[in-house]
């Protein structure tokens, strides 16, 4: 797919803290790149099994709804391949261990573009961040100076598993709040980001009142490129 005349995209990879980040965040984006033949990868951080105020729920329950739901939202936006690296969910640090994980699929399906979390995001006038996103957003930071371009970063990736060093084309940094430095027409792919959002259905009792928000946003973020939908990126090009 040809994003802009110095940048062709055959791979794109989504690094995100819980389900349901992606689909809010970048999947009308995601479905229509997948139309478009990009291979796209999602790399889900935690194990979203503390997103429920039931008292009946148990964190292990919990955790296998939710790996079923975002299988199921991504197999509604095409998604190839769905990566589950199981941090537990309200807990993400940035650490060794931790930056390995990630650094390892970005050596695995050596992207084009990678799609994460704005770690700069602290709160707007209406949301306070969760420091899952923080810290999601920091993982990819660090995966791309230095943890997956480097060689001697993680040498074991290399010497126990094969896997050269890789560094992105782009970053695409999911906007929700400050001006974007680049919008996606989703106009063809609204309602699909719709459908993929309702699979997610541990987390959106009251669907009807998210697509009426999700759908006025994306026309306010359309609007000033004449899109009927749009979804916004801060951009940050290696080449």
């Amino acid at each position: 797919m040809r994003f802009d005349d110095t940048l062709d995209i055959s791979r794109a990879m989504v690094i995100y803290a819980h389900p349901d980040d992606a689909e809010f965040g970048a999947s009308g984006t995601v479905a229509k790149w997948v139309r478009a033949g990009v291979e796209v990868t999602y790399v889900m951080i935690t194990n979203g099994g503390s997103g429920s105020s039931d008292p009946a729920m148990t964190r292990e329950k919990l955790v296998e709804i939710r790996r079923a739901e975002q299988e199921a939202a991504a197999k509604v936006l095409g998604v190839a391949h769905v990566e589950f690296l199981g941090f537990e969910d309200g807990y993400l640090v940035v650490n060794e261990e931790s930056r390995r994980a990630v650094a390892r699929q970005v050596r695995r399906y050596k992207p084009d573009v990678i799609i994460g979390l704005d770690p700069t995001l602290r709160y707007t006038d209406f949301y306070t961040n969760h420091p899952d996103h923080i810290a999601a957003g920091d993982l990819v930071m660090f995966s791309i100076n230095p943890d997956a371009s480097t060689r001697l970063m993680f040498p074991e990736l290399v010497e126990q598993e094969g896997l050269e060093p890789h560094k992105p084309k782009m970053l695409l940094l999911m906007n929700w709040g400050a001006e974007p430095d680049h919008v996606e027409d989703i106009s063809s792919t609204i309602d699909v980001k719709i459908e993929a959002l309702s699979l997610h259905a541990s987390q959106v009792e009251n669907m009807d009142e998210i697509e009426q928000w999700v759908r006025q946003r994306a026309g306010e973020i359309g609007a000033p490129t004449g899109y009927a939908a749009g979804e916004g990126f801060k951009v940050v090009r290696f080449e």
